[in-house]
């Protein structure tokens, strides 16, 4: 038996799948990751799965969290993100992941950054 409940886009390859299914004959809630690749479909390892014994309490989490907080972290995050990609203290532009790129490695084969 398996109902799928619905799909969130995390990006262009990637949905993020529920369903109610029955995995070895336990009846649950799974939460996964379904890819649309050239190389790939299907689903992936990157997931969880809720049983319907413990549903009740994930929902009870889910239902707690407050909508307002949670979008109000999000700008955070995101002022914070604008600021890190911005620049670094020598003015070199960072990259999207807000880490630097490393220099190119010395005689001693150690890259600087």
């Amino acid at each position: 038996m398996e109902k799928d409940i619905g799909r969130i886009q995390k990006n262009s390859e990637t949905d993020v799948l529920v369903r109610i299914d029955d995995f070895g004959g336990r009846v649950g809630v799974t939460i996964r990751e379904f890819v649309k690749s050239e190389r790939y479909t299907g689903f992936t390892k990157a997931g969880t799965r809720i049983s319907a014994e413990n549903f009740p309490a994930f929902k009870e989490l889910i239902n707690s969290i407050d909508e307002k907080e949670l979008a109000e972290m999000a700008a955070n995050t995101k002022a914070t993100q604008s600021t890190l990609d911005s620049s670094d203290s020598s003015g070199k532009k960072e990259g999207k992941t807000g880490f630097k790129k490393a220099k190119e490695p010395d005689e001693f084969g150690d890259a600087a950054f």
